[in-house]
C-alpha cells in the first residue's frame, strides 16, 4: 500500500500483511457475531437500531421533521439549519400550550368542560401579550369582548338611594343630641 504526502509529493511505502498469502492459509480467521454500527458501536446479532424522531430527541410534541420540510419547501431561505426547525417547533408548542391553558381557565370559569372558540377569544383578549401578538387576528365564532359603557348602565334604584341618604344622615349625628321625633321626621322625608 502506498500513501502519498500531498505537501512533499513523496511516496511512503508501508508493508501490510496480505490475508491471501500462503502464510495466512493455515490459520482460521473468525469474525465476531455482532457487526459494527459505526463509530465503534456494536449492534446485537441482527438487531436493527430503532429510529427515534427529532421531536422525541428534543422532548417536544410538535413535529420537527414536518416543520423542517415546510421550511425547506417554503423557500424562506436557500438553506435551513439543523437547529431552526427544532427551535421553531419549541416556540409553536409553547404558544399553543399557553393559549390552551388560558382557554381552559376561561371554559372552567363559564362552567364548561369543552373549549370552544369563544373561550379562546376570551383567553387571548384578556392576556396583554397574546392580545398584542394576535391583535389583527379574527377568531371565527369568537364573539366580542363584553363591554358596557358606564353611561349606558341603569341608574341605581331609589330604595338603595334612600338607604344611602339615611346612612349619611345618621352617621354624623350624635344620639344624645337628636330626639326620637326628629329621626322619624327624617325617615319620613326620605321615603
Amino acid at each position: 500500500m502506498r500513501l502519498y504526502n500531498k505537501g512533499l509529493h513523496s511516496a511512503l511505502s508501508i508493508e501490510t500483511p496480505n490475508p491471501f498469502s500462503p502464510f495466512f492459509q493455515g490459520s482460521q480467521l473468525t469474525f465476531p457475531e455482532t457487526t459494527m454500527a459505526g463509530r465503534g458501536k456494536s449492534l446485537g446479532a441482527g438487531a436493527a437500531k430503532k429510529a427515534t424522531s427529532r421531536s422525541s430527541k428534543a422532548g417536544l410534541q410538535f413535529p420537527v421533521g414536518r416543520i423542517a420540510r415546510f421550511l425547506k419547501a417554503g423557500k424562506y431561505a436557500e438553506r435551513v439549519g439543523a437547529g431552526a426547525p427544532v427551535y421553531l417547533a419549541a416556540v409553536l408548542e409553547y404558544l399553543a400550550a399557553e393559549v390552551l391553558e388560558l382557554a381552559g381557565n376561561a371554559a372552567r370559569d363559564n362552567k364548561k368542560t369543552r373549549i370552544v372558540p369563544r373561550h379562546i377569544q376570551l383567553a387571548v383578549r384578556n392576556d396583554e401579550e397574546l392580545s398584542k401578538l394576535l391583535g389583527s387576528v379574527t377568531i371565527a365564532n369568537g364573539g366580542v369582548m363584553p363591554n358596557i359603557h358606564n353611561l349606558l348602565l341603569p341608574k341605581k334604584s331609589s330604595s338603595s338611594k334612600a338607604v344611602q341618604q339615611l346612612m349619611m344622615i345618621t352617621e354624623p349625628i350624635d344620639s344624645h343630641e337628636v330626639q326620637n321625633e326628629n329621626i322619624g321626621a327624617v325617615i319620613g322625608e326620605i321615603a
